[in-house]
């Protein structure tokens, strides 16, 4: 009990280091505001929160007073006008600059005129690397090297040995989404669906993980990289279906025919519903793991600017709940990689379910044969 003790409460006290290192970063973005009586900057929260959570052209880590410790990242632009430009974000000094023609407007990259305003007849294509670009490449990196280095393992030790080291830790996770996970929705097919399903649960995992450190991208919290893990599975889901399936959409059997003209329109809609709920569930989830922990941080700034006492008071408060949350989102971040890749399975198991059914049937007629 001791040992756990002092394990919690070095996870606690990490955490609480890491919440005070993006503390003042977080004040610098809502402080850029509206303007008090003595002067002083109003600290805007739903400001600072939605600076926090979206996409950025430059990676802010965190700042000590007046000494911003940011990351520039490359801005890759083509214009069918004015050609291919490539430049450091460092250029548009936050925002604040105009360069080769362009300026960043709330975070996108606009083509201006010379007097400043936006030129509607300039059409861009942004390429750039942005924080959320950048960081899901290193996940990719991440994921490559661990999983190479595990693969290695087998390899010099061979599949019947026990574990050791870091391949220890993988090996029961890749045995439960194919135990738990693969083999119940999937069948006889699990083998081959099996690779998919445990890239996909490793990925999210590992982008869910880093987007808890402060400072880092909030990738899955990014419509367009949940948008795009859903469509990669939906391709996956419609090449994996039969006529059974296809037969159950567009003439449903066993219901009269004015039921049919109502639940085909209904099952073609089901179709694209399932896509649409992975992509909602797992960037809804990640969002609002991020504004309740910037919330709660930012009460101490809300309360900071009635009274300094009050400010310095709740401080405790304010980071207690933010680390106790903290460590829930680290929990949240497996369930949510589980519950993505396991409706992945499930969704998958459903496009060839008449035919699953079909090769059972028949198992157990050429069983009774014998």
């Amino acid at each position: 009990m001791a040992r756990i003790s002092v394990k919690s409460l070095l996870v606690a006290a990490f955490s609480a280091v890491l919440m005070f290192l993006g503390t003042s970063a977080f004040a610098k973005d809502g402080g850029e505001g509206d303007h008090g009586e003595a002067g002083h900057e109003k600290f805007d929260a739903g400001k600072a929160i939605l600076h926090h959570i979206a996409d950025s052209h430059e990676w802010h880590f965190f700042s000590v007073g007046e000494t911003h410790v940011t990351l520039p990242l490359p801005v890759i632009l083509y214009s069918p006008q004015r050609g291919l430009d490539i430049f450091s974000s460092s250029h548009f000094h936050h925002g604040e600059e105009i360069h080769n023609g362009y300026k960043l407007d709330h975070d996108h990259i606009v083509p201006v005129k010379e007097d400043g305003s936006v030129d509607e007849a300039v059409k861009v294509f942004d390429f750039s690397m942005t924080k959320n670009v950048v960081q899901m490449l290193l996940a990719v990196v991440i994921l490559i090297l661990v999983m190479t280095s595990v693969a290695k393992k087998y390899i010099q030790t061979g599949a019947h040995k026990a574990p050791t080291g870091f391949q220890n830790a993988i090996e029961p996770v890749i045995t439960f989404v194919r135990d738990d996970v693969a083999r119940p929705n999937l069948g006889h097919k699990y083998k081959k669906y099996l690779p998919y399903l445990l890239t996909v649960f490793f990925f999210i995992l590992l982008n869910n993980l880093l987007g808890l450190i402060p400072g880092s991208a909030n990738v899955t919290g990014n419509i367009a990289f949940t948008a795009l893990l859903a469509i990669i599975s939906f391709i996956v889901i419609l090449f994996s279906t039969n006529g059974h399936f296809w037969g159950h959409i567009f003439w449903p059997p066993g219901v009269p025919l004015p039921v049919k003209l109502i639940l085909i329109p209904v099952e073609l809609l089901s179709i694209f519903i399932k896509p649409a709920a992975l992509m909602i569930r797992l960037f809804a989830n990640m969002t609002a793991g991020h504004i309740v922990i910037l919330s709660f941080v930012s009460l101490i700034f809300i309360f900071g600017q009635m009274s300094t006492v009050a400010g310095w008071g709740f401080s405790p408060v304010s980071i207690a709940f933010s680390v106790f949350i903290f460590l829930i989102e680290i929990l949240v971040a497996f369930i949510q990689a589980f519950i993505f890749t396991n409706l992945t399975a499930v969704f998958i198991g459903q496009a060839f379910e008449g035919e699953h059914h079909h090769d059972e049937a028949h198992g157990h007629e050429t069983s009774k044969a014998h």
